[in-house]
């Protein structure tokens, strides 16, 4: 990411701070809203329509982002608390201005796929942050139904397989959302991702070439 700290040096004040806790804040007040609320829906004046956007209501290019998951209470807080643990970690790890730019980034191209297919999602873009912080912390250990501990990589795995299944199986706006999300960690992981696919073909190597020796040697 030698760009982006070339970016942040020029730009050092960049970004908004705390950004996770805007849109989780803002995720919570839409679904108690529309929870309490009778007979009218605040998500209703927030998803991103391209017809709508091209009449005028351009706050949708971003309200969008704020919508919450369309569940349980309970669900609910579970993945608004999650959202905010990992945006807050990777905020911590890459600062205030890249981690603005990553979602910015991915902003932009949910953005751009609904514009194509007519409709966005942010379920793409907030797993994007998902996938993020798995890469960045593979080994960080949560507590699946409260009880049984798993490191964030297997996890990660799991989301891997749910996109391909859509990517296959959804329609055309989820494709295009996906792809855009994707493209977002392509862009920021790719020579992480080549340097750990290197390091693993390596120590598959240097452990076939152990069993291979020590095979000989029982001989």
């Amino acid at each position: 990411m030698k760009w982006l700290n070339r970016f942040e040096r020029k730009f050092p004040r960049f970004g908004i701070p705390n950004l996770i806790t805007y849109i989780v804040v803002a995720m919570l007040f839409v679904y108690i809203f529309d929870s309490v609320a009778q007979n009218t829906s605040l998500s209703s004046l927030l998803y991103f329509s391209r017809t709508l956007v091209l009449q005028g209501q351009l706050w949708r290019l971003v309200t969008f982002t704020v919508l919450p998951p369309n569940t349980s209470i309970i669900f609910v807080v579970f993945s608004l608390y999650f959202s905010y643990m990992i945006g807050y970690a990777i905020e911590t790890e890459w600062g205030t201005c890249i981690f603005t730019v990553y979602y910015l980034i991915g902003v932009a191209g949910s953005i751009a796929a609904g514009f194509i297919t007519g409709t966005a999602f942010n379920i793409y873009l907030n797993l994007s942050l998902f996938f993020a912080f798995a890469i960045l912390f593979p080994d960080f250990q949560i507590l699946l139904f409260f009880v049984l501990p798993i490191k964030i990589k297997y996890i990660a795995f799991l989301n891997a397989l749910f996109f391909a299944v859509n990517l296959i199986l959804g329609t055309w706006a989820e494709r295009a959302a996906i792809i855009a999300s994707l493209i977002n960690l392509l862009i920021f992981f790719s020579g992480t991702l080549i340097k750990t696919i290197k390091r693993e073909r390596q120590y598959h190597k240097t452990r076939v070439n152990f069993r291979r020796q020590s095979g000989g040697r029982r001989m």
